[in-house]
């Protein structure tokens, strides 16, 4: 299998970047896209040129590390999966791929594939977490949470915050990252002493690093690789609201 790859490389923050192409040969359609990124750095090393930075850990699609855009779309075209679950199978022999970073403003390009997402952990330390000395792990029983409502965390708490979201929302808006982690711990038990704290903390947090507004496009949702729903967006509002009349 042939392919040509039309890949962002940018030295640093400050590097105004550009597309340089690549061809590879003799690719095997069961590779995934980072084994396909692996061989083209191979090939770039033992020409000694500079291989390309791009972001992985765990490669089965639960660390959310190793998002790009591919051919305009965040992890690329089949729905629900991560960078790392993408197969070469999916493209055509001879196909050009255009690969470049998540374009937000708040995830600035650290070098070539590679972003900086710092700004997700910054909205965790704002309130995406239960403040709680909880000691030892107390029995599952003693703390009884509805069906309806253990299901309904556990669909927010799949978010992996990779990022795309924000990279294919018009706005860069992280409101489905954020209502996501909102709707997850309002929904539980132990979530509810911090609710207002919380959510208040996280809205104002989100406009401090420059994230966009939601404009309920739904895009967010279409590329997200858990298939997170708007719903905890429209939850985000109804809490942040909630907590404002209160407050």
């Amino acid at each position: 299998m042939k392919l040509q790859l039309k890949i962002w490389r940018q030295k640093n923050s400050d590097d105004l970047g550009k597309f340089n192409t690549y061809e590879l040969k003799d690719l095997n359609p069961a590779m995934s896209f980072l084994e396909m990124l692996d061989t083209l750095n191979l090939q770039l090393i033992k020409n000694k040129e500079e291989p390309v930075e791009f972001d992985h850990d765990c490669r089965e699609g639960i660390c959310g590390q190793c998002g790009v855009m591919i051919n305009g779309i965040a992890h690329g075209e089949p729905k629900n999966i991560t960078t790392c679950q993408l197969h070469l199978r999916e493209f055509k022999d001879g196909d050009t791929i255009v690969i470049e970073p998540f374009r937000a403003k708040a995830f600035p390009v650290l070098k070539d594939l590679k972003v900086d997402r710092s700004a997700f952990d910054t909205l965790i330390a704002s309130g995406g977490y239960i403040g709680v000395e909880t000691g030892q792990a107390p029995e599952a029983n003693t703390t009884p949470i509805p069906q309806e409502l253990a299901e309904q965390a556990f669909d927010a708490a799949a978010c992996i915050g990779c990022g795309a979201c924000v990279a294919t929302c018009k706005n860069e808006s992280a409101a489905l990252f954020v209502g996501a982690k909102i709707s997850h711990l309002a929904s539980l038990p132990q979530g509810k002493a911090e609710r207002e704290k919380r959510v208040l903390n996280m809205v104002n947090r989100m406009d401090d690093l420059e994230f966009g507004h939601c404009t309920n496009t739904g895009a967010c949702q279409v590329e997200c690789p858990q298939d997170i729903s708007v719903l905890h967006i429209a939850k985000m509002n109804y809490e942040y609201l909630r907590a404002k009349l209160k407050k």
